[in-house]
């Protein structure tokens, strides 16, 4: 007998938050000059030229059939007649930015899950006491705080489970809201190809258009015994919950948070360490209150410098504790200025501060611990 997973069908209120185009919009907002241009993150092999595959793209360089996954040389031969900026992916870079948003989805959320370095989904039904219209104010607020805080846009898909709010922000990519109220679960679903569900990838997509199953709708009227022989039981019995908007896994923190950053960009490029120490005050006592909301201590202590020709250079220091922000910002100063000695030429255009190697605070402690 199939069950639905959750005997509370339409009680949750659940959002996805899909960053758009990641990793080259993060290029785009750190190179301005670069936004009107195909831009094309790639990893490169290391086997010299263009031995490697695309990790993310811009949307002008989709719109000439670049996509992620696709060899390097298949998407210069594509944008061959263009201007299009090629980039090697930065991961620590685009880690510090998703650090940055998923503090800021975690004040959004009653519960929230991160699914990937610029996916989330947040349990926000406490937030909006189940009130959708409370949840698109919500949803417009979230994006707003983004875009502020991080120059970057994101998608938004309001529904009553994951699945549904994954797919709702899939269909209003880029930069759009999609809320899918109880009531219309069913007819946003049913005629959207059977490959937007997640999991639904080309094999099980041609499985199933094979045997006539072309759209979610399809999939969630198809015989479960037909398709438990096609595909098994338990793939069979996911789909078909999904295919009829009831699949309800809850959205759980799945695990702790290794470091906590602040990153800034500078009033002006600069290597005036006293300059940079205080635009950092800003950013390190963010810091330790977000350490202090969440009860935890640090065992290392880092700092993220960005130079005008973008290059990215970290340093760290290891700590028993958190110590007070006026000690903190001279151990934060002192190793801005060791690097910038070791590096006379180096001129920096983003700072940063960073706590890892996170643990539970053992014990008591006072508020003034953290300054």
């Amino acid at each position: 007998m199939l069950r639905r997973s959750g005997d509370h069908r339409y009680r949750r209120v659940v959002m996805h938050v899909d960053l758009d185009y990641f990793f080259a919009q993060v290029e785009e907002r750190l190179n301005p000059s670069i936004a009107d241009k195909p831009v094309v993150v790639c990893v490169f092999s290391g086997r010299g030229g263009d031995s490697g595959a695309v990790s993310s793209a811009n949307y002008i360089a989709r719109s000439y059939g670049v996509k992620a996954g696709i060899p390097i040389y298949r998407a210069k031969k594509l944008l061959q007649n263009t201007d299009a900026a090629f980039l090697p992916m930065r991961r620590e870079l685009y880690e510090e930015y998703s650090n940055k948003v998923m503090e800021i989805l975690r004040g959004y959320a009653d519960v929230m899950e991160v699914e990937s370095i610029d996916e989330a989904t947040l349990d926000i039904t406490e937030k909006t006491g189940g009130d959708y219209a409370e949840a698109e104010q919500l949803a417009a607020r979230l994006k707003k705080h983004v875009k502020n805080e991080t120059g970057l846009t994101c998608t938004v898909g309001v529904a009553p489970n994951r699945v549904v709010a994954k797919i709702a922000a899939d269909v209003a990519k880029p930069d759009g809201v999609k809320i899918v109220k109880p009531s219309e679960v069913e007819s946003f679903l049913k005629d959207l190809p059977v490959k937007k569900l997640p999991g639904v990838g080309d094999k099980i997509a041609k499985l199933l258009n094979d045997i006539g199953v072309e759209t979610i709708g399809d999939l969630a009227s198809a015989d479960l015994l037909r398709l438990s022989k096609l595909l098994g039981k338990a793939v069979a019995e996911y789909l078909k919950l999904a295919a009829m908007g009831v699949y309800d896994e809850p959205i759980e923190e799945k695990q702790e948070r290794k470091q906590i950053s602040r990153i800034i960009t500078l009033q002006n490029n600069t290597r005036d360490v006293d300059d940079i120490a205080r635009q950092l005050e800003k950013p390190v006592q963010d810091l330790l209150e977000i350490a202090r909301r969440n009860d935890v201590d640090a065992e290392a202590l880092g700092i993220i410098a960005i130079t005008k020709e973008l290059k990215i250079i970290t340093r760290s220091h290891t700590i028993r504790t958190i110590p007070p922000k006026d000690e903190l910002l001279r151990i934060v100063r002192s190793m801005f200025k060791n690097l910038l000695a070791e590096n006379p030429e180096m001129m920096l255009r983003r700072a940063g501060v960073r706590l890892h190697n996170l643990k539970k605070r053992s014990g008591q402690t006072t508020l003034t611990s953290f300054g």
